[in-house]
């Protein structure tokens, strides 16, 4: 239940809903979304989880991914599944000039072309990215693939001193604004129209997914179990490592299976919270959700999810973003699951230190889908650090004249002015320092094992 507002809180809020209304840029929709958001806040109903009620889920909650039925051998099973199927990819910004829809648009043609099947893929930009997405929109006009896109919120974002949003202080250009989370992604969906056109096709679930997770591809048993048991909402999870400790998990609660996130931990907690034991799963974000049960839960205003408070600065002010997260909403849905899926559907690519892996010997590319090579005994990735120098695509792919063979690396860290030739391999672990000023030259078809490099003479 959401907590009465103090005095002071209810003339903020009223004065911030008249400075709203005279907001042109954004639709009745958007400043009704995003006064919701600030009174749900105001009102300070983030629930801090009680520690001794959260329950580990049972395998009904949290389904082993080898429990899974075998798909229906019968390709025109197969179809009739997959053109129920929507894919929603989460676009954020194309990072450093490089695009994952290319590969994801390539994925979904052969799913297409091999089942004689007709799933489209919906891309949710914020109004940062529009218009990149709309040239990939525009490059694949004549593919067997219908896109579609759609635009997620645009909210005022706060000034913390009056409370009052930023456009309302002159600033008109996209500073002013920001994308309210990808929780925004549901209400958004529907305030588009898109919904209601794809119910319309008989399309009955959308996977969603970031798309910059390599690893989430569609997969026809976790279609099939959901179609089967009627699971309106399923979150993938998987094992987590040590490189995962702060992701989200999934928790039983007061009888629900829902998310709990680092944010919602209390402070005395926190290390129990990124153990490995206890908590030994994380959220990897590639959710599937039955489109009828959102359009339910959407206009019963029922999606309440934890806000996230997320503080910047712009020009010297500083500024409150409220968000949420799709993951948060599994709690809102009916006979929803987590079910625990292997790493390999869990591949992002955030920084060129992922590219490395990603563009290595370690995978292959296949038909769009990212494939690891098997001649890897160690089921985890070698962890890679490169310096400031590899920060950027167009610099990290100028340093190397070909990507490394990496499949017996332990790490990787690299700092300084270094470049590196055309097959080298790497095993073990391999430390390059260059000293400041100086800059250093793996030759070609080196072999490093377990070396830490400061200069030529350590070659």
């Amino acid at each position: 239940m959401a907590a009465a507002l103090s005095a002071p809180d209810a003339q903020k809020l009223s004065q911030l809903k008249s400075a709203v209304s005279g907001l042109a840029q954004i639709s009745d929709s958007e400043k009704k979304g995003f006064i919701d958001l600030v009174s749900r806040y105001l009102s300070g109903e983030a629930q801090h989880v009680e520690w001794s009620k959260i329950q580990t889920p049972t395998d009904e909650i949290v389904v082993p991914y080898d429990s899974l039925a075998p798909t229906p051998e019968d390709p025109a099973a197969t179809k009739s599944l997959l053109d129920k199927l929507v894919v929603l990819k989460l676009n954020g910004e194309v990072r450093n000039g490089l695009t994952f829809l290319d590969l994801i648009v390539i994925q979904i043609e052969n799913l297409n072309a091999k089942y004689g099947c007709n799933v489209p893929l919906l891309l949710m930009n914020s109004f940062n990215s529009h218009d990149d997405t709309l040239k990939i929109v525009e490059k694949y006009a004549n593919s067997n693939i219908e896109i579609h896109t759609f635009n997620q919120s645009q909210y005022p974002r706060l000034v913390v001193d009056d409370f009052m949003p930023l456009p309302c202080k002159g600033q008109t250009g996209k500073e002013g604004w920001y994308p309210p989370g990808h929780g925004d992604v549901f209400p958004s969906l529907m305030n588009s129209g898109k919904l209601d056109a794809l119910l319309s096709q008989g399309k009955e679930y959308v996977f969603v997914a970031n798309a910059d997770n390599l690893g989430a591809v569609v997969d026809l048993k976790i279609l099939n179990h959901l179609m089967t048991n009627k699971n309106e909402y399923c979150m993938e999870v998987t094992p987590k490592t040590l490189a995962d400790v702060k992701g989200g998990t999934l928790i039983s609660y007061e009888g629900k299976v829902q998310l709990l996130e680092i944010a919602q931990v209390p402070d005395e907690h926190v290390n129990e919270f990124k153990s490995i034991e206890k908590f030994k799963i994380f959220n990897t974000n590639n959710l599937w959700v039955n489109l009828k049960a959102i359009k339910r839960v959407v206009k019963a205003e029922a999606l309440k999810m934890e806000i996230i408070p997320n503080p910047k600065e712009v020009d010297g002010i500083k500024v409150l973003q409220l968000e949420t997260a799709a993951g948060a909403a599994i709690k809102f849905f009916d006979n929803a699951i987590g079910i625990n899926v292997p790493r390999s559907r869990f591949l992002p690519v955030k920084s060129t230190s992922d590219l490395l892996l990603v563009q290595s010997d370690l995978y292959t590319l296949d038909d769009g889908l990212v494939i690891r090579n098997k001649a890897r005994t160690n089921p985890s990735n070698p962890s890679i650090e490169l310096g400031p120098e590899f920060k950027k695509v167009g610099n990290f792919l100028s340093r190397f004249k070909s990507i490394p063979s990496i499949i017996e690396l332990d790490s990787l860290k690299v700092s300084g002015d270094v470049w590196f030739g055309a097959g080298i391999t790497l095993k073990g672990k391999v430390t390059i320092t260059a000293k400041p000023g100086v800059k250093l030259e793996i030759p070609d078809g080196a072999v490093l094992e377990n070396k830490q490099i400061s200069g030529p003479e350590d070659l």
